[in-house]
């Protein structure tokens, strides 16, 4: 694709894709763009779009177009047909492509076409066809807007002048099938063309004649060249009239097959021109390289560029290959791609600011001891085979000048055991990146380093007592192995640092603390163990501007634990307080605290001590029982209890408990009904109390005051001592003052505070759980003689 076609697709969209090949639609606001090429069309297809604006119908196998391919197709601006297999072409079928302005017929199989041409065109090119004189005809002059104009022919002809008018960007000759008659001489006059290029044919030698006459010319291209030390003048006699113009900067030579004689020549020739910048690419180099002598003279040169050497001399002089290039008087130079092993220090102090030696084979003992440079500013020496960098350092020692050095790409080592490393002061810019540099480089290091790329190294850590490197403010140690985030200590004027693709797992959290003058970082894929450690630096990164933090967030991911792989840093959130111990501790305590709180109120909002009691009661009293053998407990008894309570009390016995034991066919003992007439009280009491497997008191105030419930009371806890057993419940139907208690019933105050009782809930929710405790001490059945009843009753 030409660069005019590059920038109309430069900025298409993908719209469709279409069945039958790779067709693809393209749209850009109001430009509507169709890809046909490389898609095996023998034809314009017929079902085309009449709002398509660009046509791309390259590499196919079209032969020839008719009026009927095109006419529809009235908005159509752009048409590529290049490397088809066209012969024949009459303009006339664009008479309806009005609009027309990008017309590419190259690589074709055109002979003739017809002069119908459209006056809006801009870019034609008919170059690489098989013309045998230049297509030119008179409409062709009338295309005012025309500002590219590529055309083929086999021989020149003084039929150029109807293009002489035209102010032309660039005219393409491609000449390569080109042949003179013997003794033939051209004049041509092409006045108005910034770029002019000549394509010749590459196995022929260089043999035009003729005197072209360019007044606007800036630059010059010459294609396929080939010369040798016969015909080396024919070529500098084709430039001697092109390379006159005042305005000529440019001259570019590309695929060069040369002898050395020649180029010394050739060099010879063009430093006397007004020329500014020589560029050669893919130079060849045949037969011998031997010592030519030369002397540049001053020069208008700036800039000499040569790419992509190849030397066919394997037997040669070093000092007369090496010498040409080191004495060249031009500001800059670069010779790249050339597999040279030695460039020479000039003799005398040098013009050389600028040395681009990129891609060579360049040792240790390059620029050693050389101090003519002492002007120049800017050394590449980028993928070359220097191994010290004391050696690196010691070739600057007198470029006083020097601001750039770039020795990335080499096998560069250092060993704080090789010594001091000695620099120029005045480096500002090293490229040290793609070397075998360990973490001793940083006390190899010139101290005034404004910017340093240690890209691609062997660095592990950046040593805490390297030279204070205060000027430094660009770092680049990305692609090394480091797993620390170092901070700003002694690179205090660092505000850009690029240090992504490492091992760094944990970050600091004050970096952005220790480096405050810091506006750019970029620290993305490393892998980053996304835990409490690595909270503060997310925090930090967020509230640093995102023009500080360079890829984020998508390039920051984490890379362990493993359930968060992959997670981006912006989406790891861990609270503050599972991070910090003492606050986690804090806060269960607080949180204890306050359900402990919230607990004790809800148990005496609810009651649920009084419930718990009565639940360990019921617990207790059946433990007990499953502990008594049955037999025993059956021995004697005739009542299930016996009642103690004061008079006063007497309604709640009856219509409480009474019901509620009796209903369960406990056997109930009453003094009223059950004490044995002619008996005394206190026999009647104590026979009770041995016939009842338990004896129930209720306590309250008026229980406190009856001396005959303390009777009772009395025998059944002598009871209790006596027999061993547990029969006493306590049923507290009031609350009883400990300090209402006289001293002389010192038996209940000590029951009281010994064992404990049932309280009587006011509640009627809580009596169900109440009267399953006092069912809960019955368990056993009696299996008295009712004979046996009726006379202990007599």
């Amino acid at each position: 694709m030409t660069k005019g076609n590059e920038l109309i697709f430069r900025n298409f969209v993908l719209l469709a894709t279409f069945t039958g090949g790779v067709i693809t639609q393209f749209s850009n606001e109001n430009i509507f763009v169709v890809d046909m090429s490389k898609v095996g069309l023998t034809h314009v297809p017929k079902d085309l779009s009449p709002k398509m604006e660009v046509l791309d119908m390259s590499q196919n196998y079209i032969t020839e177009l008719y009026l009927s391919d095109l006419r529809y197709l009235p908005g159509l601006k752009v048409l590529k047909l290049s490397h088809n297999k066209i012969w024949c072409l009459d303009f006339s079928i664009f008479k309806f492509n009005r609009k027309l302005e990008y017309l590419d017929l190259s690589h074709n199989q055109l002979k003739n076409i017809s002069c119908h041409l459209i006056p809006n065109l801009k870019h034609l090119d008919l170059s690489f066809n098989d013309f045998e004189a230049p297509p030119i005809c008179e409409e062709l002059g009338n295309l005012t807007e025309l500002t590219f104009l590529g055309l083929s022919a086999s021989r020149l002809q003084l039929d150029l002048m109807p293009i002489a008018f035209l102010h032309l960007e660039c005219l393409f000759l491609e000449l390569g099938h080109y042949y003179m008659k013997e003794n033939e001489r051209k004049s041509l006059q092409i006045l108005n063309t910034k770029a002019l290029h000549f394509v010749f044919h590459p196995n022929s030698l260089f043999s035009i004649q003729a005197n072209i006459s360019v007044k606007a010319l800036e630059c010059l291209q010459l294609t396929n060249i080939k010369l040798n030390d016969i015909n080396c003048q024919v070529l500098m006699e084709f430039l001697s009239e092109l390379t006159r113009g005042p305005n000529f900067l440019n001259f570019t030579i590309t695929h060069i097959e040369i002898t050395w004689k020649c180029l010394v020549r050739v060099f010879e020739f063009l430093w006397s021109k007004p020329i500014e910048y020589l560029n050669i690419y893919n130079l060849t180099i045949v037969e011998k390289i031997s010592k030519e002598h030369i002397i540049y003279p001053r020069t208008a040169l700036k800039a000499v560029k040569i790419e992509l050497v190849t030397n066919r001399v394997f037997l040669f002089s070093q000092t007369a290959l090496y010498t040409v290039f080191s004495e060249m008087n031009v500001m800059s130079l670069t010779i790249s791609d050339t597999h040279f092993i030695h460039m020479l220090c000039p003799k005398v102090p040098s013009t050389f600011t600028f040395l681009n030696f990129t891609h060579n084979v360049f040792t240790d003992s390059v620029f050693q001891n050389c101090y003519t440079l002492v002007k120049l500013e800017t050394l590449i020496l980028k993928k070359n085979k220097l191994k010290g960098l004391l050696k690196v350092g010691l070739m600057t020692k007198g470029m006083l000048s020097l601001k750039t050095l770039d020795v990335s790409g080499n096998s560069i080592e250092y060993n704080r055991q090789d010594g001091n490393c000695t620099w120029v002061g005045s480096i500002m810019l090293l490229n040290l990146s793609s070397n075998m540099l360990t973490d001793s480089v940083f006390r190899c290091l010139p101290l005034n380093i404004k910017v340093l790329d240690l890209h691609k190294n062997r660095i592990r850590s950046i040593p805490n007592d390297v030279n204070n490197l205060e000027a430094l403010e660009e770092l680049n140690v990305a692609s090394n192995a480091l797993t620390i985030l170092p901070g700003c200590g002694t690179f205090s004027s660092l505000s850009v640092l690029t240090i992504d693709s490492n091992s760094i797992s944990k970050p600091a959290a004050d970096f952005f603390q220790t480096c405050p003058k810091i506006r750019s970082i970029k620290a993305g894929n490393n892998p980053f163990q996304c835990t409490c450690e690595l909270r503060e630096f997310i925090q930090r990164v967020d509230q640093a501007s995102r023009t500080v933090v360079e890829g984020w967030p998508d390039s920051y991911k984490c890379d362990y634990p493993e359930s968060s792989k992959g997670t981006p840093l912006k989406d790891f959130h861990v609270s503050q307080l599972s991070c910090n111990p003492a606050l986690l501790m804090a806060t269960i305590v607080g949180i204890m605290l306050v359900v402990a709180i919230a607990m004790t109120i809800l148990c005496v909002y609810f009651d649920v001590p009084w419930y718990l009691r009565m639940v360990f009661q019921w617990t207790q009293t059946r433990h007990r029982a499953r502990n008594i053998h049955l037999e025993e407990l059956q021995r004697n008894l005739q009542f299930h209890a016996f009642i103690s309570y004061s008079e006063h009390d007497s309604a709640w016995v009856k219509n409480e408990l009474l019901p509620n034991l009796e209903k369960e066919d406990i056997q109930v003992c009453l003094h009223e009904r059950n004490f044995v007439p002619g008996k005394s009280i206190v026999e009647n009491i104590i026979n009770c109390i041995e016939k009842s497997y338990k004896s129930i008191f209720v306590l309250s105030p008026h229980f406190v005051q009856s001396e005959w419930c303390h009777y009772e009371l009395y025998f059944a806890h002598h009871n209790l001592f006596h027999e061993g057993s547990d029969n006493l419940i306590l049923i507290l139907l009031e609350p009883i003052l400990q300090d209402c208690i006289p001293n002389k019933y010192h038996k209940l105050r000590s029951l009281m505070a010994q064992r404990t009782y049932l309280e009587w809930p006011k509640e009627k929710n809580k009596h169900g759980l109440f009267w399953a405790n006092i069912r809960a001490v019955f368990n056993v059945k009696l299996t008295l003689e009712t004979e046996r009843d009726m006379e202990i009753q007599i």
